[in-house]
């Protein structure tokens, strides 16, 4: 890997293969959040998102790929436990409820400040060591985050926190 300093790109590389553990994980778990969905205004946007996420998983492939380093997960002890927390959401609500629909949007965006402050450190990172398209690559996938978890709270401001307080 050429870049300036060793345990800095070490860093970077490590962080890479966190959160390559962490998007891979979330393909498998976003459709149990879809499934569990009682709006299917939430089930669309959160399928919006899982098509997304595995094309986040394809941009780190490339960004592994300009580092010189095979695509390699880590295991993201963070989003292990966030997805933990969504499953049990799923457990201790009761179906087609809007309860659960403002649960499953409460652990969607813990997901997602966990991805935009994940992110924002790569990007941050990149820069830094002069990797220009890496940051590039990056920054695309921040600022889905960030659009995600905007689009998520006007979801919840607007109709699902409402219709839940009414339950």
């Amino acid at each position: 890997m050429a870049t300036q300093e060793s345990k800095f790109s070490q860093l970077f590389l490590d962080e890479i293969k966190d959160i390559y553990w962490a998007e891979k994980h979330l393909v498998k778990a976003l459709p149990k959040m879809i499934k569990g969905a009682t709006s299917s205004v939430l089930a669309d946007a959160i399928d919006m998102h899982l098509e997304e996420t595995k094309e986040h998983v394809s941009r780190l492939e490339e960004v592994f790929k300009l580092l010189g380093e095979k695509p390699q997960a880590k295991k993201c002890d963070a989003m292990e436990g966030l997805i933990k927390e969504a499953e049990s959401i799923l457990e201790d609500t009761d179906s087609d409820t809007m309860v659960r629909d403002a649960g499953i949007i409460i652990a969607s965006q813990k997901v997602e400040h966990y991805e935009i402050a994940s992110y924002g450190s790569l990007v941050a990172l990149a820069e830094k060591m002069g990797m220009k398209e890496a940051a590039s690559i990056l920054n695309d996938t921040l600022k889905e985050e960030k659009k995600t978890d905007a689009n998520l709270t006007k979801l919840a401001v607007s109709e699902i926190n409402e219709e839940a307080s009414d339950e």
